[in-house]
């Protein structure tokens, strides 16, 4: 029994291996999680309207790309920051944004029932406090950014949206077009 197990651990080590050079090939191995979401995403979906699941699909869409528009801005930050001063979160970013940032760390902390990531500060920085970093260290981004007041304006836009999609408004046509728009435009800026 204890070598039928040793080689059967052996063998799926080994086929786990080999598997890695097929994906990096390019050939798929293992479970299409994607399907797989949208399969559970169909379930779920299920009981309710139709009309309520597409307004919801269509808004997925945008808090997606709303999702992947403000990490790739903390990392943005956290990348240029820390080449200037390892110590950036406590010497580059303004008390008040930092001070924010604490206060919502310890409530998480607080309320342990509440999973997620809790060790990144600037994971706890809101929206306009990203704004407010990069302005209250401009030298470090104007290579990136053709002004500040670009930056201001396209921020304060897509913070609005944003909370009409994080309190589950249907946005108009025209709003998922302009936040589309607006993040092409900040994607192109900084290299994206």
């Amino acid at each position: 029994m204890t070598d039928d197990l040793r080689s059967w651990l052996f063998r799926s080590l080994m086929f786990e291996a080999d598997s890695e050079y097929f994906r990096q090939a390019g050939i798929r191995i293992g479970v299409d999680e994607g399907r797989a979401e949208e399969a559970l995403l169909a379930e779920a979906l299920a009981p309710f309207a139709i009309d309520i699941r597409n307004d919801a699909l269509r808004m997925a869409r945008l808090y997606a790309i709303l999702y992947c528009f403000e990490n790739s801005v903390r990392d943005l930050i956290r990348t240029r920051l820390s080449e200037r001063d390892p110590q950036w979160w406590d010497s580059l970013v303004p008390t008040k944004v930092r001070n924010t940032a604490s206060s919502r760390f310890a409530d998480a902390e607080k309320n342990s029932w509440l999973e997620g990531t809790k060790k990144d500060m600037l994971g706890f920085v809101d929206f306009g406090g990203l704004c407010d970093i990069i302005t209250n260290n401009w030298t470090e981004f104007e290579d990136l950014v053709p002004s500040q007041h670009w930056l201001k304006q396209r921020f304060d836009e897509l913070e609005r949206a944003r909370n009409f999609v994080a309190h589950h408004r249907m946005l108009a046509p025209a709003e998922f077009e302009r936040l589309e728009i607006y993040v092409a435009d900040w994607n192109r800026q900084v290299g994206l």
